[in-house]
């Protein structure tokens, strides 16, 4: 039987750790089989090791907001807004400030 996916890329994290772009590809694994919990904790880790230049805080806060934490989520676009502005990309800024103001400063009032 062939190995899943998911099983592949743990694998290559056994033997490389520190690639940053096998640790992503898993967390898009998690993503595909809507597994919000593995994809939150892939995606922390890569986040810790690496200077991502916003994807991946949009990838997380979507998973946190999935799961029911809305306050993590608005704290990770706010880290998304960071990243991407350190890397100049102004679509991806305006993309999570129009999310945190339609979706979570309607609520907070």
């Amino acid at each position: 039987m062939a190995a899943s996916r998911i099983e592949v890329f743990k694998q290559m994290l056994e033997t490389d750790p520190g690639n940053n772009s096998i640790l992503f590809g898993l967390a898009k694994e998690y993503e595909k089989a809507g597994d919000d919990v593995e994809m939150i904790i892939a995606l922390k880790r890569y986040l810790e090791q690496s200077d991502d230049e916003g994807n991946a805080y949009g990838m997380l806060a979507r998973a946190y907001e999935r799961v029911g934490r809305r306050e993590d989520a608005r704290a990770i676009y706010q880290q998304g807004i960071a990243a991407a502005e350190s890397h100049q990309h102004p679509g991806m800024v305006e993309e999570y400030r129009t999310i945190l103001e339609e979706e979570y400063e309607a609520t907070s009032t």
